[in-house]
């Protein structure tokens, strides 16, 4: 399986990490930044490196010719339609927190400010819609009273998503196809920025 990854900072570069543990190639990694860590990490590796032209977005011929599916790990640009045509199982992403609730940026902070005893992960298909698209893969994990954004992803939700990402990479090579369960849009929030 061929994979673009797009990402970057620390958990792009633990997702690329665990990437390689895994029964994929890495066929390029797209970064919005030359500097990030992310395009440092893939360079030492070995792994071709494209910068994003728009940091915003993501065109078809930033992908790897030949991409199995585009992994998305701490990028904040939207995967253009003709990008996600390219690839053979289109591209997943990671959000943390249970979607549909708390779509958009902020997500953890925002679990925190609503005081949910309870957030999450997704894995969940690139879409149209910010973080909108379907469920590939969700689990839960209890938020600990007064923790902070920062302990619970550092505690729990960061290393989640490592968990999921491995997890549905394995599904996808095992099976050349990933679940998609539509999210519930009435349960449907957007994390407006914070102040």
């Amino acid at each position: 399986m061929r994979i673009t990854l797009v990402g970057s900072r620390h958990f792009g570069v633990i997702t690329l990490e665990m990437l390689r543990n895994h029964d994929v190639e890495i066929a390029r990694v797209v970064v919005a930044d030359a500097e990030d860590r992310l395009a440092a990490a893939a360079k030492a590796a070995g792994i071709p490196v494209t910068v994003q032209a728009n940091s915003k977005n993501v065109v078809a011929s930033e992908i790897a010719e030949g991409t199995d599916l585009i992994v998305t790990a701490h990028s904040h640009a939207r995967i253009g339609r003709d990008a996600l045509a390219v690839s053979k199982m289109g591209g997943i992403g990671y959000h943390p927190s249970l979607l549909p609730r708390h779509r958009g940026i902020a997500a953890v902070e925002w679990t925190i400010k609503e005081g949910d005893p309870i957030a999450g992960g997704s894995i969940y298909h690139l879409a149209d819609t910010m973080d909108g698209g379907a469920i590939a893969l969700q689990e839960w994990c209890f938020v600990k009273k007064g923790e902070t954004a920062r302990e619970l992803w550092e505690r729990a939700l960061a290393p989640l998503g490592q968990k999921l990402l491995g997890d549905i990479i394995d599904h996808a090579v095992a099976h050349g196809s990933l679940p998609a369960v539509a999210q519930d849009e009435q349960f449907a929030t957007l994390a407006p920025k914070l102040a």
